[in-house]
């Protein structure tokens, strides 16, 4: 029987852990699995409870990093080190129902390779989450050559073919969701309904989902910086025509040249478009940056997985 790796990252979810890992044991009965947590640096019991659960289940495994590195380096890190036939990703808050998973697996066999979740509601969430996100997926699908299905989730079950493929992009900037489309094969996609955080709270804010949404466009697409070339040629081409109204005015009609209030507008509306600009080439800049210093996406402090199948952490 295949071995099913699933892959939870963890932050602050000392709350949640037990019960995800009953709900895990109900659904997955007579099934082949191991669950890896991945405790992120987690300020609360988090470590503490996954291990507890170790000690007392032999089907639990654990990486507990040395400080907080973010969910894409714990699902890279849960990747690398899961050694099943198929490989799941979940969050452990519940969101994500493990009721889906036998349906998910019966999909591998009937020859997906990609067995994946998309809310098709997203009732309970803020407005302005939910507005950002349909935003989002417009944005970033018009602008990438990566089309993103909307509603789409990181609850999903992989054959090791595609997490190999995965594993193939090693790059320190990750969009996960983007990965998993570029590599492309046959997914089967899986609806469900929202479903509403069993305990604690998301410690994703506003901002934290800004800088995330900046992040995948700049991964996947340099539009931004022909946007960029564009709108700067627009705006020189614009100031020479006016440049010409106003000589023209001032030799037919000897019109002098006023409007300091318009002056003043001016300049600070370039101004201003010149900071964005330079904003947008420098974020590009910085994931660059980030790249060539090459360092570690995650450190690895403890874990009870003995043949870990790549160590990135060194």
């Amino acid at each position: 029987m295949d071995l099913l790796s699933i892959i939870v990252p963890c932050y602050n979810e000392e709350k949640n852990v037990e019960m995800f890992l009953d709900e895990i044991q109900k659904t997955l009965v007579g099934f082949n699995y191991e669950v890896i947590f991945i405790n992120d640096g987690s300020q609360d019991n988090t470590r503490e409870k996954i291990m507890d659960l170790a000690d007392s289940n032999p089907n639990v495994k654990y990486i507990s990093f040395s400080r907080n590195f973010g969910k894409e380096p714990a699902i890279y890190a849960g990747l690398i080190n899961a050694t099943g036939d198929l490989v799941g990703l979940m969050d452990a808050d519940l969101q994500h129902p493990p009721s889906l998973l036998p349906e998910m697996i019966e999909a591998i066999h009937e020859g997906y390779d990609v067995a994946a979740a998309k809310r098709v509601s997203k009732k309970g969430e803020p407005i302005i989450n939910s507005l950002g996100s349909k935003l989002f997926y417009r944005l970033f699908n018009s602008i990438s050559n990566v089309k993103l299905v909307a509603g789409a989730t990181d609850y999903r079950v992989m054959t090791r073919q595609v997490t190999d493929a995965i594993l193939q992009l090693n790059e320190y900037n990750r969009f996960s969701k983007g990965i998993f489309q570029w590599v492309g094969f046959e997914t089967k996609w899986i609806e469900y309904e929202n479903i509403q955080r069993v305990a604690g709270e998301s410690t994703w804010s506003v901002w934290d989902l800004f800088g995330y949404s900046v992040k995948a466009i700049i991964a996947f697409s340099t539009l931004p910086l022909s946007a960029s070339i564009f709108l700067g040629f627009i705006i020189s081409t614009l100031a020479f025509i006016y440049l010409m109204f106003i000589i023209v005015k001032y030799i037919i009609f000897s019109d002098p040249v006023q409007g300091f209030a318009t002056t003043m507008c001016t300049i600070l509306f370039l101004g201003g478009m010149q900071m964005i600009l330079i904003g947008i080439l420098g974020k590009y800049l910085g994931n660059t940056y980030s790249e060539t210093k090459n360092r570690p996406i995650f450190i690895i402090k403890e874990t009870n997985i003995d043949d870990k199948r790549l160590d990135k952490d060194r």
